[in-house]
């Protein structure tokens, strides 16, 4: 094994800076044990090498894969950028892996793409059979032309053979083939330059689906058989919190579990990514389609299959048409709306109104028979994809219907699962419909696994602590934590803890909150030299303040608004010079975007963003008081821990270089000192890092403006006379 501090032939730059080195000596210690690693660092700590390099070491004494993982694109590319600048230093086989869904060239969904696949090479492999007795009934008929009876009894038999390979091929010809996919198979030379072009460099998905593309073949299927003994790999998270995807890109990488280290980045988010990838849902237009399927089916079990759809679907129906009250009805979007059907000492409403509609002999049998039709119709429906006689890879909806009925009656009481009924309108037909779905309360039931198999994992974000709560929540176990603060100079940095009135949701429409609220934002946005960044709990509450500050300001005023692209907005602000940016804090502009240098100077939280508290929150939390045995910890792990790290997110916008300057602003009195005594459980200034909180200096209302004067004119950052208080 390598002595520590070896692990530096995979550092790319000079020098590590001191807190790095540290982080790194720490990581590697923890990798070669095998255990995992918490690690918080604000932005300038060099997260993302102190992660990489010492994994990067551990897999090469090992015989190890590394996988680095992230949900935030801006991430990616930077992920991309370390890893090139690796390979400059140290030879690394490096592979930037994405879904198929975006790098395929002919555009077929992943069952069809199968499909193609196999058929494609059940194709070339009987052509090249077909050739290599071509070549052996010559050979036989020159043998028997010169005399040998035995070389012309096994020419005929060669040739009965030849006769129904060539039938076979001609079978094959007329299904459905992916050209792109065949030329990977039979173009070895194209093959072999790919790889030899794949591997020197660090390529991006965009580059191999232009380099195949150009070539005709088929980059997806080349990027999977380039994977195996790779030493890192890039992904996005689901590779790694799917169950059934991970278990594939193992088999692809060449690696059982053990052999990954895996490093997640921005891994404050892991636990809302394992959640969504752990629930299931089926809408009532597949039963609708099922339900057809089954129709059309000649055989005796689609009776039964379909009794218990039709009942599961009338059931899903009466439930969300009984719950909707006066007006109600009209008023649905196109988004889709939950509709409470959990009971505290019972089944929720969907179950107990489809055990009343449905009459049979069973229902374990009726599901017994509908899942096996489903994979009986699933196959034939394979067959004639494969066989050309579709042109389309048919999704056989009796499967999908089935296995999910079979999970909702067997599962649905689980502890964890919540289930729940949500309706949409469609904008198309206008018509209302729903879904069921089982929505997965605890993300460990997901990570817990993961973690367990992998051989190490890093875990890094510049917000995850309180530590103890990340384990709980993940399932994490043997962690070693560590964290480090910003490492920019602080004196060029202020945070404001302002206490205007606490901008409680029953209290948001108050004039004298809104007043204060308004008066708070202003002065920020008028002392400011430069731009600022004003998040809010929510788009409504950003638009309510960016109209009261309109008319009062010489700022230019930009407003975030939801289901609209942010990226031209955000280059719009920050290539003004004198500009507010009103946000939601839930919104993609609060974390995963930098605003460098004079793109923001000032960073405003107003109020305490708490997510919208509907009744999936409310079992989330309630999961989590049951796991973790605290009547208080379900609010805590599930809503304010969560939102003080996304207003910890928002605040590292600014201050992202030791050359920047600029103030964080933290509007609401709930987030001070003085506040702990008389709000009681509603402060939240216990929440952030103990290393935060003494950063954090509560100001009364009317000396923000005097406070931010003096520190932007101490760092000369006006142009000319500085704005009068």
């Amino acid at each position: 094994m390598s002595d520590v501090g070896e692990y530096l032939r995979f550092f790319p730059y000079e020098e590590p800076y001191a807190n790095q080195r540290e982080a790194m000596d720490r990581i590697y210690n923890t990798l070669v044990r095998g255990q995992n690693v918490l690690f918080e660092g604000a932005c300038g700590t060099g997260k993302t090498l102190s992660a990489l390099v010492p994994a990067l070491e551990v897999a090469r004494e090992q015989g190890k894969t590394v996988v680095i993982t992230t949900n935030v694109h801006q991430q990616m590319r930077q992920f991309i950028a370390e890893a090139r600048a690796i390979t400059r230093e140290e030879s690394i086989r490096a592979v930037v892996f994405k879904g198929k869904a975006s790098m395929c060239h002919i555009d077929v969904g992943y069952e069809e793409c199968q499909a193609l696949r196999d058929n494609t090479r059940a194709l070339v492999d009987t052509e090249s059979d077909y050739a290599q007795l071509e070549r052996r009934q010559r050979e036989l008929l020159e043998a028997s032309q010169g005399g040998s009876a035995a070389a012309a009894d096994a020419r005929s038999a060669v040739m009965d053979e030849l006769e129904s390979l060539e039938e076979r091929i001609d079978d094959l010809e007329e299904a459905n083939v992916c050209d792109h996919y065949r030329n990977n198979l039979l173009d070895t030379e194209a093959t072999d330059d790919f790889f030899e072009w794949l591997f020197e460099d660090v390529r991006t998905p965009d580059e191999i689906y232009e380099y195949a593309d150009q070539r005709e073949l088929c980059g997806y299927e080349l990027l999977k058989e380039g994977l195996e003994g790779v030493d890192l790999v890039v992904c996005n998270y689901h590779h790694l919190l799917d169950p059934m995807i991970r278990e594939q890109f193992f088999r692809w990488l060449g690696r059982d579990p053990e052999d990954v280290i895996a490093v997640f980045d921005e891994a404050h988010n892991v636990e809302d990514a394992a959640r969504d990838h752990a629930s299931r849902a089926c809408s009532e237009r597949t039963f609708d389609s099922a339900l057809d399927e089954l129709a059309e089916a000649s055989d005796p079990r689609a009776d039964d299959a379909a009794n218990v759809f039709e009942a599961f679907r009338d059931a899903l129906v009466e439930t969300y048409e009984d719950s909707f009250g006066f007006g109600e009805r009209e008023r649905i979007g196109e988004n889709w709306e939950d509709v409470p059907i959990s009971n505290e000492d019972r089944r929720d409403d969907l179950t107990l109104e489809f055990l009343q509609r449905y009459a049979g002999q069973g229902i374990g049998p009726d599901l017994e028979a509908a899942m096996q039709l489903g994979q009986q119709l699933d196959e034939e429906y394979e067959e004639a994809y494969r066989e050309g006689e579709t042109a389309t890879r048919t999704e056989c909806q009796t499967l999908q219907a089935g296995a999910f009925v079979n999970a909702w009656m067997n599962e649905g009481g689980d502890q964890g699962l919540y289930p729940v009924v949500s309706v949409r309108r469609d904008s198309g037909t206008d018509e209302i419909y729903g879904r069921a779905e089982l929505y997965s309360c605890l993300p460990r039931h997901v990570t817990g696994q993961l973690f367990e198999e992998v051989s190490g994992t890093v875990l890094m974000s510049a917000t995850l602590q309180p530590f103890e709560v990340t384990e709980n929540v993940l399932g994490l176990e043997e962690c070693v934590t560590m964290a480090y603060g910003l490492q920019f100079p602080p004196e060029r940095r202020r945070t404001y803890a302002v206490e205007t009135p606490a901008l409680f949701a029953s209290a948001r429409d108050d004039p004298e909150v809104q007043a204060a609220v308004a008066d708070g934002i202003h002065d920020a946005v008028r002392m400011t030299p430069g731009n600022t960044l004003a998040f809010f709990p929510n788009y409504g509450e950003a638009a309510r303040y960016a109209e009261c500050l309109e008319g009062r300001t010489e700022a230019s005023v930009y407003l975030d608004e939801p289901g609209v692209g942010a990226e031209e907005l955000r280059q719009q602000f920050v290539a003004d010079d004198h500009a507010v940016c009103f946000t939601s804090l839930w919104g993609t502009l609060a974390e995963g975007v930098s605003f460098d240098g004079h793109d923001a100077h000032t960073v405003l939280v107003v109020g305490v963003p708490y997510p919208h508290l509907d009744d999936r929150a409310e079992a989330v939390q309630e999961a989590y008081d049951t796991a973790f045995d605290g009547t208080e910890t379900g609010w805590r792990y599930a809503v304010e821990i969560p939102t003080v790290r996304k207003t910890r997110q928002a605040l590292g916008r600014v201050i992202r270089s030791p050359e920047d300057v600029g103030v964080r602003i933290l509007l609401d009195r709930r987030y001070s000192r003085r506040a702990k005594s008389d709000l009681g459980k509603y402060s939240v200034n216990g929440t952030f890092p103990h290393e935060e909180r003494e950063e954090l200096i509560d100001i009364d209302p009317e000396k923000l403006k005097f406070a931010m004067l003096n520190f932007y004119a101490d760092h000369d950052r006006y142009e000319g006379e500085p704005p009068a208080p």
